[in-house]
């Protein structure tokens, strides 16, 4: 079994585009900044976990870093985006035709480490693991999702995205479809400036998301002064 491919489903970092619940207190400028910091961390350590592939499946003009494969982000709501990234990529590259299993998060965790994603692979990875993985969000959300057989995705396009249920509607269906899914770590996701600050200081001093946040999100005893 080859290893399992990564992607990392991304916005270009453009103001106005991204971040938007940072705003206020942020300015759409400073959002823009602060995605750009998460984006570029969460591919630095996906770079430093296992990984068959790594893709950058982005919507805008944003490239891939060296050795990745880039692709374009394919339909309208976030449900459909994320069953056609899995379907877009669903095959190796390779004379066999082989499905390959695949891990994809997004660019909303930037505390995230190798080990939750070399964890993450390695149980898609193992011939007797779990059909699937989920990261569970804190936000009611995930903020990663692993299959084995990525033909399953499909069943992400009758959930709704950005709810307090999307996560256990997820896993619902995945367990409907008689899928064995093993639960990983829960995470914060970053939508709001109290969510930045806390992500941040989960984040090694130097990253760039937690510099970024330092620079540009007001802290909440600023904003009341």
């Amino acid at each position: 079994m080859s290893a399992p491919q990564v992607l990392v489903l991304a916005k270009a970092p453009e103001p106005g585009r991204v971040k938007t619940r940072l705003c206020p207190p942020c300015t759409p400028e400073q959002a823009a900044r602060i995605a750009a910091a998460a984006l570029a961390d969460t591919l630095d350590t996906v770079a430093a976990a296992t990984a068959g592939a790594r893709i950058l499946v982005v919507d805008g003009d944003r490239p891939a870093p060296a050795g990745w494969a880039r692709l374009a982000q394919r339909g309208g709501p976030l449900s459909d985006r994320l069953a056609n990234a899995f379907a877009d990529t669903r095959l190796v590259a390779d004379h066999c035709g082989t499905a390959a299993a695949t891990l994809l998060i997004g660019m909303d965790t930037p505390q995230l480490t190798a080990a939750h994603l070399d964890a993450a692979v390695g149980l898609l990875g193992t011939a007797d693991g779990p059909d699937a993985v989920l990261g569970p969000a804190d936000d009611g959300g995930w903020w990663a999702l692993g299959l084995r057989e990525p033909g399953h995705a499909e069943a992400l396009r009758a959930i709704p995205t950005s709810t307090a249920h999307t996560g256990r509607l997820t896993l619902a269906a995945l367990r409907q479809r008689g899928l064995r899914v093993h639960l990983l770590p829960r995470l914060r996701d970053v939508d709001t400036a109290a969510d930045a600050h806390a992500v941040a200081a989960l984040c090694p001093p130097g990253s760039r998301f937690a510099v970024a946040v330092d620079a540009d999100v007001p802290s909440a005893a600023a904003v009341g002064r």
